[in-house]
């Protein structure tokens, strides 16, 4: 099974540390050393050092921890290698590198010395840079790489070959396997696709893929779809659909080399890369012969039709002219339809929608064009046929769709004015529409005077000084905010009570879903946080004498005193154990009552 995963998280620590380290030093000739690399943080695109001296008999092993404290989280990695020594001397194994957070970090170098033990086989004597042995016993990923390749291999598979301009092809990238394990697997090269317009196929299962079996060339193979791509050529000629590459870290049987190898089996871990072989598709201008005016690019097969919501309006009212072009094929592709409307509608741009899908089979669905219209003058209108062509790659024909025709009967607007103003003998007549045109006012009763312009009036002189008020004002509240915020300690006690309530928000879902134990561990917790915050005393110090020291350098009540006792001593008594005769409800207030007492007589 081949899993993709992509990760990503958040890095609170502050400081990365990324180092190398052995189980034990010196070693012996045949005895096994672990060395481990660890990080605290995410660590991404790990490449382990070359292990000179050493032949690698496991790893690598990876292992991944997260911690929470306080609602701080921490990621740990770390990845170990088991090294067998071949022989005497002191090597120096060298850093391995990773990133994490976008910086590249590098471990130390770790000298291990390697002593007199047992014999080992002279086959084991060299090491490559990945830390796969490079003896002959292990060189199957350079001497038997014909053997690999008919092991494992990618085939990018299409329904077609021969197709016409806009025609869709379904792709295929398909992984084959047989008789060897993938341990890890990761992309490489991810094809460009050039001179084809390409819309990928969305997985059911995003981080698995489905296997079968299928027969290739004679034989059995494991085969998975690892990228499925619907292709539109987007220009005639041969078009070359690039490989899909891939790395991988292979589980092969290698040659027994004792009784417990034949026995049970033996097996190494090797490096290949699998690539596809590219493919030509050769695409076919569409034919000219019987090519009508009214084709603007589409290809496959697809029907249309068309509708009004209004037939009977009001000169300036508006109503929608809806096109539904349905079918399958370059539907995302297709442009504006050519529509032809009276003279008098006022037209703006179609809203264009798509609901279409993306399948084995290709891309079908709907394409909706919905177009505003206005009639400006009353009088019976017709929207004539509206006219659709579309390329069939099956009959190698084109095909003309006709919508019906609409007869829209508009009457006169409440608001439309046909008024004809007439000038002078040479000049043109003028048509006025509504309040497109407006004449030049004559009367002087119905021009404002001098005096009444908002220019220099009371209220203008009030708006131009209250601009350098308003500054004034943002300037002294800028200020007192950098003072209010500049001691710490003030911040976090006066924010003691909002921190405590969120964890009482909590308590009370916790309380409401019937979890006792996380019930008292959010109200334990907001009481500590709270009285953390509000005395300035770390977390880690709390305890009943200290808070109820500080409690009473701040002149609180005893019995307020005991009230928060009596409840911290509840909470951290069923956190361990169950209390079955107290009510949650009554501790739940209890708490609430005692963090607003203390915020009142502080």
């Amino acid at each position: 099974m081949i899993v993709f995963l992509f990760c990503t998280g958040g890095l609170f620590a502050q400081g990365i540390k990324f180092v190398a380290s052995v189980n034990k030093n010196p070693v012996g000739t045949g005895d096994i050393v672990e060395i481990t690399f660890s990080i605290n943080g995410n660590s991404e695109r790990f490449s382990p050092p070359q292990f000179p001296g050493f032949q690698v008999a496991g790893g690598p092993n990876e292992s991944q921890s997260m911690e929470i404290v306080n609602g701080n989280s921490s990621v740990s990695m770390s990845y170990s290698y088991d090294l067998m020594a071949v022989k005497e001397g002191e090597f120096t194994i060298g850093p391995a590198t990773t990133i994490c957070n976008g910086h590249t970090y590098s471990t130390n170098p770790v000298k291990i010395k390697v002593v007199k033990g047992r014999s080992v086989p002279q086959n084991s004597q060299t090491q490559n840079s990945q830390g796969q042995s490079s003896a002959p016993d292990n060189s199957i990923a350079t001497a038997k790489t014909s053997d690999l390749a008919k092991a494992i291999f990618i085939r990018a598979v299409v329904d077609k070959s021969n197709v016409y301009l806009g025609q869709q092809i379904i792709l295929n990238y398909r992984l084959y396997v047989r008789g060897v394990g993938i341990e890890q697997n990761q992309p490489d090269a991810i094809p460009a696709l050039n001179g084809f317009w390409s819309e990928d196929i969305k997985q059911k299962q995003q981080q698995q893929v489905a296997w079968h079996i299928e027969t290739y060339k004679g034989e059995r193979y494991n085969v998975a779809d690892l990228k499925q791509t619907i292709l539109f050529p987007e220009r005639a000629g041969d078009l070359t659909i690039d490989p899909l590459g891939m790395s991988f870290i292979l589980r092969v049987q290698a040659p027994a080399r004792d009784i417990m190898d034949q026995f049970f089996g033996s097996y190494k871990q090797v490096k290949y890369v699998a690539k596809s072989t590219p493919v030509i598709i050769h695409v076919k201008p569409l034919p000219e012969s019987g090519k009508p005016d009214s084709f603007t690019g589409a290809v496959g097969n697809f029907s249309i039709e068309s509708s009004v919501d209004k037939t009977a309006l009001k000169a300036n009212d508006a109503f929608n002219y809806k096109v539904k072009v349905s079918g399958k094929g370059n539907i995302k592709l297709l442009k504006t339809l050519s529509t032809n409307f009276p003279p008098d509608f006022d037209k703006y741009d179609p809203k264009i929608s798509d609901s279409v899908i993306e399948s084995e089979n290709g891309v079908s669905g709907d394409r909706f064009y919905n177009y505003l219209l206005i009639p400006r003058h009353q009088g019976d209108y017709t929207i004539d046929h509206l006219k659709f062509s579309y390329f069939n790659p099956a009959t190698g024909r084109y095909t003309t769709l006709t919508t019906k025709a609409f007869h829209i009967k508009v009457a006169k607007g409440i608001s439309q004015t046909n008024v004809t103003a007439f000038s002078d003998a040479d000049k043109q007549d003028i048509k006025m529409l509504d309040k497109d045109i407006r004449y030049i006012k004559t009367d002087p009763f119905g021009l404002n005077m001098q005096g009444d312009l908002f220019f220099g009036s009371f209220w203008y002189d009030i708006l131009l000084l209250l601009g350098p008020c308003l500054c004034y004002g943002a300037y002294v509240y800028r200020n007192w905010l950098i003072k209010n915020n500049s001691d710490i300690v003030k911040v976090k006690s006066r924010q003691a009570g909002k921190v405590a309530a969120k964890h009482l928000a909590s308590a009370q879902i916790q309380l409401q879903a019937g979890n006792s134990k996380a019930f008292y561990e959010d109200v334990f917790k907001g009481l500590y946080g709270y009285l953390s915050d509000k005395l300035n005393i770390q977390y880690a110090s709390l305890n009943k004498e200290t808070i109820a020291s500080a409690l009473k350098g701040k002149h609180l009540s005893d019995r307020l005193l005991d009230q928060l006792q009596e409840t911290l001593d509840l909470c951290e008594m069923a956190r361990y154990s169950p209390v079955k005769h107290i009510s949650e409800k009554d501790v739940f207030e209890k708490a609430k009552g005692v963090i607003n007492d203390i915020e009142n007589e502080i």
